[in-house]
């Protein structure tokens, strides 16, 4: 081929701007930053294909048979019948009648109708929007209480930190927007008091906010996620901006505040951009064919397979992307109960400054870190996730850890909660059997009995893995041998423990689940051989939190709350909302791919009743089983209170600073 003559290439930057002009995914293809409008301009653009409406409407409303929570959600009992009442397929159908200028609209529409249930395992998904460009502001906030007990709205004292650590090619924008002589000194920022968010009093950005956010049916908790926080992560202790400095869409180009900086009379009225970055997952592009080609099909591990099928791999892929990915256990599969958020996991590292000092101990692993505090008497163990890189190494790691603090001469014992997502359902187990030691709340399990709904296609699954024997390995969640009943009896090759369908009227209609599931962990579930007494009494174990501790972080704080005594402590939030110190209960979640996977090993993937495959990149998430309550045994324990015994106010001293928070813990419980 010929170069091009120095006439073409004059053009280029023409043909480039036409193309930019015509086409708005050109404008940020191959762009790190963009603005939020840009990005917007984007994915708007696409207009909603019938062909994907009625697929993703097809897959979700089929899919919804298998989510034990569907009829509970229409009007959830007390505490939180204000929260959850969300009637699914009444706006499904709605959904299905409306007209939208494009698949963006329709994205949003369907996914903020699945997150009007506040539960994190009832989700909606699709990462052709999702994460795609994250828009970020510099000046995370936070709630603080002074000493006379009044709580303010702040940028955090770290502000500036994190904001040079992780946005150091783009803080220019921010600097420059900056009026007067606070320009280019972002950092004169940290700390300061907002008066008004957007010309309103700031709880009226944070209801907004909790209004949309989901995940958590506790008001208190949607509120804390509004705010910046911390978690354990797999290599130091991770920094999550919170909702207002991190938004996974598009959705804000601005935000104007009313501030008082630190040791100012003067009030200021800043304005900084909204600043949307392309996500870590997001693949390259530079128009729109090119976009939604790589980033807008369905992909590896979006539908089922049949495991029957040795052409066609297992996925690997994580779309719980908020935890650190678990590495794929051989042999039998480990029950997962993670909660699916639309955030992204968060790879921002917590400032050096607030980072512990103190030596990890034997036994730490990563996400799992155990400390002694200076006192030598209270130990700490920082969990941010029950999904560590290994099932086995989680267990085993956990006990040597338990070990070194005893060894070390601790009595106390501090759990640190702060942002569990979930994951291993028998770790959850595990951990609270070994703390406590043998005895009837934990033998011969630590958990919750559980059921799961029986509807005509699950039915037919469990009676195909029977009359055909398909599952020798058992691989399938509807094997019947991967069950106990309520007398904690294994359930026979042959017996189908969806049927009969223990029948129930909810909001009035109709629904029915399985018999009761007894214990699904010991002895199988446990790697390694449990200890004969515990390390701890209850008395001398304290449960700590910002109350976003879900799915099996929510099993675990439960039964050592309920059934032990062990106290609860919730770090932050409105003093005018009682804290919960966990949420979104569930007792096994599993989304649309692992159904699929079901149906198709069956062969029923041609069943009216069966979904189809997805045919966009996108995940939906369910809650598969319930777990009974304890104080309410014949009531799911999703719907019960989980009061916390404790709320740590924050001041500028302890936010996001896990050692400051574990002294004062240690202070106000172990007095």
């Amino acid at each position: 081929m010929a170069p091009l003559s120095r006439f073409a290439l004059s053009l280029l930057p023409l043909v480039a701007a036409v193309n930019a002009a015509t086409d708005p995914c050109a404008t940020i293809g191959g762009k790190k930053w963009a603005s939020p409008k840009d990005v917007r301009a984007c994915l708007s653009s696409f207009k909603l294909d019938p062909a994907i409406k009625n697929n993703v409407l097809d897959v979700v409303s089929k899919t919804l048979a298998f989510h034990a929570s569907v009829n509970y959600q229409i009007w959830a009992p007390e505490p939180y019948s204000l929260s959850v009442h969300e009637d699914l397929f009444k706006d499904i159908a709605r959904i299905n009648k409306t007209s939208y200028s494009s698949e963006y609209d329709f994205h949003i529409d369907l996914s903020r109708t699945f997150k009007r249930l506040n539960d994190g395992h009832c989700v909606w998904i699709n990462y052709c929007f999702v994460t795609a460009f994250v828009n970020y502001l510099p000046i995370p906030l936070t709630l603080l209480t002074d000493k006379f007990g009044l709580q303010s709205v702040h940028i955090v004292p770290e502000a500036f930190d994190v904001a040079k650590a992780e946005f150091a090619d783009g803080l220019d924008a921010w600097q420059d927007a900056l009026p007067g002589d606070l320009k280019g000194r972002l950092d004169l920022l940290s700390g300061a008091k907002v008066l008004l968010i957007n010309g309103l009093p700031p709880f009226a950005a944070v209801d907004a906010n909790a209004a949309i956010a989901g995940s958590y049916q506790a008001l208190g908790t949607r509120q804390i996620g509004f705010f910046s926080s911390y978690a354990r992560a797999a290599s130091s202790f991770s920094y999550s901006m919170g909702q207002f400095a991190q938004q996974s869409l598009p959705l804000d180009d601005s935000v104007s505040l009313l501030i008082q900086r630190v040791n100012q009379t003067k009030l200021e009225v800043i304005t900084l951009p909204y600043r949307s970055r392309i996500g870590s997952s997001t693949k390259a592009f530079t128009d729109s064919a090119s976009y939604r080609a790589n980033n807008c099909r369905a992909v590896s591990g979006t539908n089922g397979v049949d495991i029957h099928d040795t052409t066609v791999a297992p996925s690997t892929a994580d779309k719980f992307k908020q935890i650190p990915a678990p590495v794929a256990p051989a042999g039998k599969k480990h029950l997962m109960n993670v909660v699916l958020d639309t955030a992204p996991f968060t790879d921002i590292t917590l400032p050096g400054g607030l980072q512990p000092t103190a030596p990890a101990l034997n036994g730490s692993f990563g996400i799992g870190t155990f400390y002694l505090q200076k006192d030598g008497k209270t130990g700490v163990l920082a969990l941010g996730s029950f999904s560590g890189a290994n099932y086995d190494t989680m267990q085993s790691s956990l006990l040597q850890g338990l070990q070194s603090l005893k060894a070390l001469g601790a009595t106390q014992l501090i759990i640190d909660v702060t942002n569990n997502g979930g994951g291993y359902i028998c770790v959850a187990h595990w951990l609270h059997r070994i703390i406590i030691g043998p005895k009837s709340t934990t033998v011969p399990e630590a958990g919750l009995d559980t059921k799961a709904r029986s509807g005509p296609l699950a039915q037919q699954v469990v009676q195909k893995l029977i009359d055909e024997k398909l599952d020798p390995n058992q691989e399938l969640l509807y094997n019947p041998l991967n069950w106990n009943n309520a007398q904690n009896v294994q359930f026979k090759a042959d017996e189908n423990w969806l049927v009969p369908p223990v029948k129930k009227i909810i909001n009035g209609h109709p629904d029915a689940f399985s018999q009761r599931l007894g214990q699904e962990c010991q002895p199988d579930g446990f790697t390694t051989t449990p200890p004969d007494v515990g390390f701890f009494e209850p008395s001398k174990i304290v449960i700590v939190s910002n109350g976003r501790c879900a799915s099996s972080c929510s099993l675990f704080s439960i039964t050592m709350a309920k059934e032990e005594g062990v106290r609860t402590v919730v770090v932050g939030g409105s003093n005018l909302v009682r804290q919960e110190y966990c949420g979104i209960v569930g007792g096994q979640s599993t989304d649309f791919a692992t159904i699929d996977t079901e149906i198709k090993s069956t062969g029923l993937k041609s069943s009216p009743l069966a979904p189809p495959d997805l045919i966009v990149n996108g995940v939906q998430g369910i809650t598969w089983r319930l777990g009974f309550g304890i104080t309410r045994r014949e009531e799911p324990e999703e719907w019960q209170e989980h009061y916390a015994a404790i709320q740590l106010p924050l001041t500028m001293e302890l936010v996001n600073n896990p050692v400051k928070i574990w002294d004062a813990v240690t202070a106000r419980v172990f007095k």
